[in-house]
């Protein structure tokens, strides 16, 4: 990765990974803290994937550097492999005894159902998807 590029066309690929994430970030907390939604252990610790994020990228927009793709994609990558796993647990394509979530809410109890199929999983999945996408794009052209 160049470490001193700071290639202005890039820019707007750091804001949109920081707008998901940010956006993300204050859906979880409505979901939890306004519909009072009791989030599960998979999803908590995708949010402590998520929730970094937003400051992090922040820090490398202003003024743009693009070595926050080191400290950034990590985190979507993890938090995008915890999604992944999520999404299959609730999909009932892993058991449930296979998880974390002993204790409180079942990681795979579908808390909502956004037009008959959209659900908690699938967002985060492609939350991370697009963030770890569009970091990954930003790496390959940073180096070029």
């Amino acid at each position: 990765m160049a470490t001193t590029n700071t290639n202005p066309s890039l820019w707007p690929l750091v804001f949109l990974s920081w707008a998901l994430a940010t956006v993300s970030t204050l859906g979880a907390i409505f979901l939890g803290e306004v519909m009072g939604l009791t989030p599960c252990v998979l999803c908590w610790y995708q949010r402590i994937c998520m929730f970094p994020l937003v400051l992090i990228l922040t820090a490398g927009l202003f003024p743009l550097d693009i070595k926050v793709v080191r400290y950034a994609l990590p985190l979507a990558v993890i938090g995008l492999g915890i999604a992944v796993f999520h999404l299959l647990v609730a999909e009932g394509v892993i058991a449930e005894s296979m998880t974390p979530c002993t204790q409180g809410v079942p990681c795979s109890q579908e808390q909502i159902e956004w037009f008959g199929f959209l659900t908690i999983p699938m967002l985060s999945v492609a939350a991370f998807a697009a963030i770890t996408a569009l970091l990954t794009v930003t790496h390959f052209k940073a180096s070029k």
